[in-house]
């Protein structure tokens, strides 16, 4: 049975195109921003683009799970990562407690406030739109009340190295220091030449090491689950377009790595990001509650009158969302080096239109957290290729509105043609 199941998924090349056809877009753009700037695969680049997402990734995580539910957002997402950036700032600058303490205090809070909306949602039955868009109000409210207008900075140098450092930096600190070294007269010291070239030729090194592992064990868990699903009778996808997708996984790994290894070597938000996006995929794809989200998507009435209870899944999707801003907005006040009023302005349209441009379905029911990665760096490339070739901000805001409405158009159009 296994047999006929794997010939029955032989390769179409139709069918690949439909399946990756925004990972295609993405591919095509950033060569064009490449062609057109010369500097959009620059390692530093690469790395702003990196950093500059960062919390875009982490959130899109959160907001798939909720559109999941059945097309349902959270406004909210920007004011939360305002108020617990700024409880942030109040803990550990002003209050100066302990670091691991105050972000356990952070991700509490945001979590409570997930809590908060997701008990209103789901056992209220309050729609999603206006209790969070009442959040979104609140608790941008609350914040200003917290900073008292104010911005709070700089934090001290053991949390940045948290969020807003590199991997090499954090093995090798003496070594980072002693490449910084100068003389009275502001000259660098032969000590800290070879220091630096030393600190570049491991940076490179404990870079490619990371990434050729990382590739050894999706290949590997790759391959574990094919195999199966072969032997358990399951439908898959063809052997050619499998080994072309992982071949091409692994070469985007280590081109990356490349680049980053020649800049600073990895930023440790990747490697948060790299857990949550692990994680969260796992979750959606291969546990019982992961699966719920996808059955109340697609039909709610369904789901419940086969067992499952609806009422804790919506709970647990927006206490869930709470949980990652405050995720993202530890990342966001490392980057930014402070606790701002005017944090988080927005942030809920870059996640909700990562999901959407990844392929999520504005019905629910529909999306992975790969795409939703893969529609966060296409915003990501989107706005740093259009800054370097000095496109106005305005501009970049009109395109970004116009890329997210034809996402929504060509799903909703896929969508009646399969009904048809």
């Amino acid at each position: 049975m296994a047999e006929n199941t794997v010939k029955a998924a032989s390769f179409d090349v139709k069918k690949l195109l439909k399946d990756n056809t925004m990972l295609l877009i993405l591919v095509a753009v950033m060569v064009l921003f490449q062609i057109l700037t010369g500097a959009l695969f620059a390692p530093s680049n690469v790395n702003n683009i990196i950093l500059q997402n960062s919390y875009v990734l982490v959130l899109a995580a959160g907001m798939l799970l909720c559109i999941l539910t059945g097309g349902n957002i959270d406004l909210s997402v920007g004011s939360v990562v305002c108020l617990v950036g700024a409880i942030a700032g109040k803990l550990i600058v002003d209050a100066h407690l302990p670091i691991g303490l105050s972000i356990v205090i952070c991700l509490f809070v945001g979590t409570l406030i997930g809590a908060w909306h997701g008990a209103f949602i789901a056992y209220l039955h309050i729609p999603p739109f206006i209790t969070t868009l009442s959040g979104m109000l609140l608790w941008r409210g609350v914040a200003l009340i917290v900073l008292d207008g104010l911005t709070i900075s700089p934090f001290p140098q053991k949390y940045l190295n948290l969020f807003s450092s590199y991997i090499p930096e954090v093995f090798f600190p003496g070594l980072a220091e002693k490449a910084l070294e100068t003389t009275e007269d502001g000259e660098v010291t032969a000590a800290a030449m070879q220091a630096a070239e030393k600190l570049s030729s491991m940076t490179l090194t404990v870079t490619m090491v990371v990434a050729i592992v990382i590739c050894a064990l999706m290949i590997i868990t790759s391959l574990i689950s094919r195999k199966t699903k072969v032997s358990k009778g399951y439908a898959v996808e063809g052997s050619a377009p499998f080994f072309a997708r992982l071949v091409i996984i692994t070469f985007v790994v280590i081109a990356a790595a490349w680049k980053l290894g020649h800049h600073h070597g990895i930023p440790t938000v990747l490697i948060l990001i790299a857990i949550v996006v692990a994680f969260y995929t796992y979750y959606t794809q291969n546990t019982v509650p992961g699966r719920y989200l996808y059955a109340i998507g697609g039909n709610a009435k369904a789901a419940k009158l086969s067992g499952v209870n609806t009422d804790n899944v919506m709970m647990f999707a927006y206490t869930n969302m709470g949980f990652l801003s405050a995720v993202a907005a530890l990342v966001c006040v490392a980057r930014f080096n402070s606790a701002a009023p005017t944090a988080g302005m927005s942030y809920e349209m870059d996640a909700i239109g990562s999901c959407f441009i990844g392929g999520a379905s504005a019905y629910g029911g529909s999306g992975t957290i790969g795409g939703a990665v893969v529609g966060a760096i296409f915003m990501g490339v989107l706005n740093n290729g259009m800054s370097l070739m000095g496109v106005d901000s305005n501009w970049q805001q009109a395109v970004k509105g116009l890329v997210l409405l034809l996402a929504v158009i060509f799903d909703v159009v896929s969508k009646q043609r399969n009904k048809r």
